[in-house]
């Protein structure tokens, strides 16, 4: 009988740390830049998008002067919102096959 209580309370405590270190990777932000910094991405932890910054070399190398803020702003907004969609769908089609997986089973710690 001790044992198994023994065993609920370990089988807790990896919980707790997993429900912590998914909560840890969410907080996160992690930066990726390509063309010397022109291009700046930034996801959390766990790989969901979180936004991206592009710089006028980025869009028009030849002369960046000929384009605007506005300009600049709206494509970061486009490219935001396609990503941001795409990792919704994939996020559905994770949780779809895991389900198909584990028969709809929670099974903790494999939450995404």
């Amino acid at each position: 009988m001790m044992n198994m209580m023994n065993m609920m309370k370990q089988a807790q405590n990896i919980q707790k740390k997993l429900v912590d270190a998914q909560n840890e990777l969410t907080s996160m932000s992690i930066e990726g830049t390509a063309g010397n910094g022109s291009v700046s991405v930034i996801c959390d932890g766990k790989g969901q998008f979180k936004s991206i910054k592009l710089s006028a070399e980025a869009i028009n190398p030849e002369n960046p002067s000929l384009v605007s803020s506005d300009d600049i702003e709206m494509l970061e907004d486009l490219i935001s919102s396609a990503m941001k969609t795409a990792t919704e769908k994939s996020k559905s089609e994770m949780e779809a096959k895991m389900k198909s997986v584990t028969g709809g089973v929670n099974i903790p710690g494999l939450t995404l």
